[in-house]
């Protein structure tokens, strides 16, 4: 983290500067009150939901998505069963709030709670594409971008 004042990297101090909380370095912490030290939090990184193959020495990029109409597949699914959402819910460790919001379409799920639901009502929420990682051809259009005026910039 940065000091809010100064931008140096290094150790922070939450410290009352003029009636305002800062995060500050310890050179900048001599201008107010230091309250305490700032103690930086370690997240576990996510897993992405996207893999890289190589395949005949062609790197390949695997991207699963959602498909699009997941909200009526999983109530149809549910309702085929015979259950209501505040039941069904409970048998999937969920909130009926999210069973709700998933089935109006309202809220796209997780991989992981996708998962979750194929395994329980054995329908498919999960796609997968492939990507071959080729540049699409790009247009040049007759105006100036910055990038342009960059590139003729460094030229001269």
């Amino acid at each position: 983290m940065n000091c809010e004042m100064c931008g140096t990297q290094g150790r922070l101090f939450k410290t009352s500067i003029e009636g305002t909380e800062l995060n500050v370095c310890s050179n900048c912490g001599k201008h107010g009150n230091v309250i305490s030290e700032v103690r930086v939090a370690v997240r576990e990184k996510k897993k992405k939901v996207q893999e890289v193959r190589e395949e005949s020495g062609v790197m390949k990029e695997v991207i699963q998505m959602i498909v699009s109409d997941y909200g009526k597949k999983i109530r149809d699914a549910r309702e085929a069963r015979g259950l209501k959402q505040e039941d069904f819910a409970r048998m999937i460790n969920e909130k009926e709030s999210v069973v709700h919001n998933v089935e109006g379409g309202k809220f796209e799920p997780s991989i992981n709670l996708a998962r979750k639901l194929e395994g329980f009502l054995k329908v498919k929420l999960i796609e997968q594409y492939e990507d071959d990682g080729e540049k699409v051809p790009t247009v040049k259009s007759d105006s100036f971008t910055i990038g342009d005026f960059i590139k003729i910039k460094k030229k001269s």
